[in-house]
């Protein structure tokens, strides 16, 4: 009953508790400025597709089908044509796959497509991705397009989990090249990092290292920590940096 209230939009999560969602009535929660406007099928299909490509930034008719409304699409073909057809968005291929799936870009990242083709524009920088960020989503898209395996692996019991708890992948550029597992210590105002996992063949001087340990020292500032704690779980080349 949950989920067809969620997908009519009746209710929605306004909480937590814990490990459990809070929900409320959406007409009691939804901010002044949420759009209130209601949609016709067709219109429905096609700002949900857009949506759904814009978040992945290249999505096949599958991995449209089956994010954000996850399925609710009655005509989804004929609603890709027309949007095609008015080249809200693209056809793509991107080399090096061995499958030879249609995939869609929005009209709004062509830009950005040519300007990394081109060689402008492209700044690679180290991120921490949280569990559930649009990228890590997917799992079978995530091996597919950067081979990177990634289990949310807070749902299995300790003793199955490999990594840890709350595990955030470590990108670096368009390269997926480790894992951290962290905890925040409230008491003390510690960010502790279990675990540092380096991926098969990742780049591992001290200047990586560096990025890493920035990117961290980040993490720790938004969630409210005022120090790091590294464990002896690191790999030893960046041992020298996290510390």
């Amino acid at each position: 009953m949950l989920w067809h209230l969620t997908m009519s939009g009746d209710v929605m999560v306004v909480g937590h508790e814990r490990n459990q969602n809070l929900w409320g009535l959406s007409r009691d929660f939804l901010p002044s400025w949420a759009k209130r406007e209601r949609l016709s099928e067709s219109e429905f299909e096609e700002v949900s597709a857009e949506r759904a490509i814009l978040a992945q930034g290249i999505a096949t008719p599958r991995e449209i089908l089956f994010y954000f409304v996850r399925g609710r699409y009655n005509t989804l073909d004929k609603t890709l044509r027309r949007l095609e057809g008015r080249s809200k968005i693209h056809r793509i291929q991107v080399e090096g796959l061995e499958d030879r799936k249609v995939r869609y870009i929005h009209r709004q990242d062509v830009p950005l497509l040519e300007s990394l083709t081109e060689g402008k524009g492209w700044e690679p920088r180290l991120s921490l991705l949280p569990p559930f960020d649009n990228l890590v989503g997917n799992q079978d898209r995530l091996q597919r397009l950067f081979g990177f395996d990634y289990i949310r692996e807070q749902f299995f019991p300790p003793e199955k989990r490999r990594f840890g708890f709350y595990v955030l992948p470590v990108l670096r550029g368009e390269r997926f090249i480790g894992r951290i597992d962290p905890r925040l210590d409230k008491g003390s105002k510690t960010l502790v990092i279990n675990s540092v996992h380096a991926e098969t063949g990742a780049p591992m001087d001290r200047s990586v290292g560096s990025e890493l340990r920035d990117a961290i020292e980040d993490l720790a500032t938004f969630v409210g920590a005022t120090q790091v704690k590294y464990t002896l779980k690191v790999p030893s080349p960046w041992k020298g940096v996290l510390n």
